[in-house]
């Protein structure tokens, strides 16, 4: 995907954000200010680039395109993903094959009761001169200086471990033995959780679980998909998935995510949504007031646009829409939105109310 000629998007995109995202005939006019290429070829690029992706992915992985399609987001929005589902379904593999078609480095961390801070960020080794016999400390960063971490089953290490990795994914630097070390970006975390298993699990806090960006469930592949899976990975090994993107335009597209117009009208569209799930909000209906226990955040307002931006990019869009921000509200909001006792009595999950929210909400 070299040669996009993306130079020239961040003027184009927020000359029209603030005219307030009009039509394609404006974007067309504004965009060739600043640049000799086509806007519609430009997001014809985007949309090769996309099915070219789902192409090396394609080699590896079998089936679960629509959980691929929100990592992709999330890495774009600058944001990290909680991974829910059993085990055996391939995540290290995805996560592993998705750097590889990034050009990014991976690293992964398994979480057990005994992990510390220091096994994720690194530690301190006293090295001694052979020749002088001075002894000194020399530095060995741990597995969080990484571009893309997997941190496998995070709720089974105690808080200080993942309040330690959450504190890196959300300033992007840590620190050790007193000296503050800058994370190279791209930075990008898929934390993994079992949700069957309770036994030995530090579960996280609703306050932790906001910093991810998504919430993704990765489920069991249909049958048909499984065959596929199954049929792949018991012959001999073929060709693994090739780099479709640099690290360096990696971090272009994250740039240009955030340049992508979005109207005020859709904006409020995913503020209500967000309201709508907190059981004080004077405009939550009244049976979902009384199933929830604690709503999203203006982090969540954040999420949806943000990754609606993403979306509309990689689908070659102009602007963020209404169905952006509906078909991530899922992902962006399951992990912010606690049922309360009286829903889970009655069975009802965080996705059935957030359903809910959706068919409530009037655009």
């Amino acid at each position: 995907m070299n040669g996009w000629g993306v130079g020239g998007w961040g003027n184009g995109f927020l000359r029209l954000h603030l005219l307030g995202g009009c039509g394609r005939l404006i974007f067309w006019i504004l965009f060739m200010e600043k640049t000799s290429v086509d806007g519609e070829e430009i997001l014809q690029r985007v949309r090769e680039a996309r099915a070219k992706l789902k192409v090396e992915l394609g080699k590896v992985i079998v089936g679960q395109h629509e959980i691929l399609e929100e990592i992709i987001y999330a890495l774009l929005s600058k944001g990290h993903v909680l991974i829910t589902g059993v085990p055996g379904l391939g995540k290290t593999l995805l996560v592993k094959s998705l750097a590889k078609t990034f050009s990014l480095s991976f690293k992964r961390i398994q979480f057990t009761p005994d992990l510390m801070p220091a096994d994720i960020f690194g530690s301190d080794v006293v090295e001694e001169d052979p020749a002088t016999g001075r002894r000194s400390f020399r530095f060995v960063p741990g597995p969080v200086f990484a571009h893309m971490v997997l941190a496998d089953e995070i709720n089974r290490t105690p808080p200080k471990t993942q309040a330690a990795l959450l504190e890196a994914m959300g300033e992007g630097q840590v620190t050790a033995s007193g000296k503050t070390m800058p994370l190279e970006e791209p930075f990008f975390v898929l934390a993994t959780q079992n949700p069957i298993e309770l036994e030995g699990t530090y579960p996280l806090p609703e306050a932790q679980l906001d910093r991810f960006l998504l919430n993704v469930v990765m489920d069991y592949l249909p049958e048909a998909d499984e065959v596929a899976m199954v049929t792949a990975t018991t012959r001999p090994a073929g060709e693994g998935p090739l780099p479709v993107f640099s690290r360096e335009e990696v971090l272009e597209l994250q740039d240009r995510v955030r340049e992508v117009p979005v109207s005020e009208h859709v904006i409020r569209y995913a503020v209500r949504i967000a309201a709508a799930t907190r059981p004080d909000n004077a405009n939550t209906p009244e049976k979902l007031r009384d199933k929830i226990k604690w709503g999203a955040g203006s982090r969540a307002s954040q999420a949806l646009v943000l990754a609606g931006k993403a979306r509309a990019l990689l689908e070659g869009r102009y602007a963020v829409a209404i169905e952006d921000i509906q078909a991530l509200a899922l992902p962006v909001l399951r992990h912010r939105v606690i049922p309360n006792f009286h829903a889970e009595a009655e069975g009802i999950r965080s996705d059935d109310l957030i359903r809910e929210v959706l068919n409530t909400v009037k655009e």
